[in-house]
């Protein structure tokens, strides 16, 4: 199966920061937990993808075509939402729909005016009376009214609502049920991810420091609360990073259980997602 999105050897210099020789694959059907610290390269990583930036890479294919040489015809069948809306805020959510009815050879107005009175938006009401988290709701009833086959989210679910976030989470988990459809899914709400993601990819500096799947990382890695003694006995190769605590250390490791196999009765508590980033980001090695 071609993978939905293929990086390989993506690099982009700024002045004070750069991306550095990303090699990063999305299944298709997959939900990719896209993680990193403010200023880590993620909204720079998926610019690169949509091709709105200049850089530099061995490959960035789009279902299996070159980003640049196909840009038009791919990106018919890929939705994006940002933290914000971009449209004039004039428009009118009709008046949307009417300009997008001509971009996409997919589009569905009957189903996009469904979306409107799912999320309770008035079709006739400018955007500038809209409140952030309609503007949101407005460019998911739009994501979710072209037959997208790819869905990028760069912070989107920020701005709403906890209520309706539980709500669009369930609209993504549904939308990814059929194989052919695919989310890359950046965000600092990690409790998000944790619903829905299939894997995780840990950008930080500019690197990608790994890409694993949810359940490697829920089930492998662990916070070990101990004295000095029990740390200075662990296997430095089983420990990510640890924290220095008034009387004692927090330590990450990468594979709790072989540990608790070694170790009888000790308590590994599992880690989170927020916790492995924290971990990575501020740990000492």
């Amino acid at each position: 199966m071609v993978n939905a999105i293929e990086i390989k050897h993506l690099h982009k210099v700024y002045a004070d920061f750069a991306l550095k020789d990303i090699c990063l694959s999305v299944p298709t059907g997959s939900v990719v937990g896209l993680i990193g610290e403010n200023g880590a390269g993620k909204s720079t990583l998926i610019s690169s993808v949509l091709n709105m930036t200049d850089c530099d890479y061995e490959e960035i294919n789009v279902f299996g075509k070159d980003i640049r040489e196909h840009e038009k015809e791919v990106k018919q069948d890929i939705a994006v939402i940002f933290d914000n809306t971009y449209y004039d805020l004039n428009f009118t959510p009709a008046f949307i729909g009417k300009i997008l009815s001509k971009v996409y050879k997919n589009w569905d107005m009957n189903l996009y005016d469904d979306y409107l009175e799912k999320f309770d938006l008035p079709a006739k009401k400018r955007l500038k009376g809209f409140s952030r988290g309609m503007k949101m709701k407005l460019e998911f009833a739009i994501a979710f009214s072209h037959d997208a086959k790819l869905l990028i989210l760069d912070e989107a679910t920020s701005g709403l609502d906890p209520i309706f976030r539980d709500e669009i989470l369930g609209i993504l988990r549904k939308y990814t049920e059929d194989e052919d459809h695919t989310i890359l899914m950046s965000s600092h709400i990690t409790s998000d991810l944790d619903k829905i993601a299939d894997y995780i990819a840990y950008i930080h500096d500019g690197e990608l420091i790994f890409m694993k799947t949810y359940d490697e990382i829920h089930e492998n890695y662990g916070i070990i609360n101990c004295n000095k003694e029990l740390f200075e006995s662990l296997n430095k190769e089983d420990i990510v990073s640890y924290r220095r605590e008034a009387y004692s250390y927090k330590v990450m490791v990468k594979n709790r259980l072989e540990i608790q196999k070694v170790i009888q009765g000790l308590e590994v508590e599992r880690a989170s997602i927020e916790e492995v980033m924290l971990y990575h980001a501020k740990g000492e090695k």
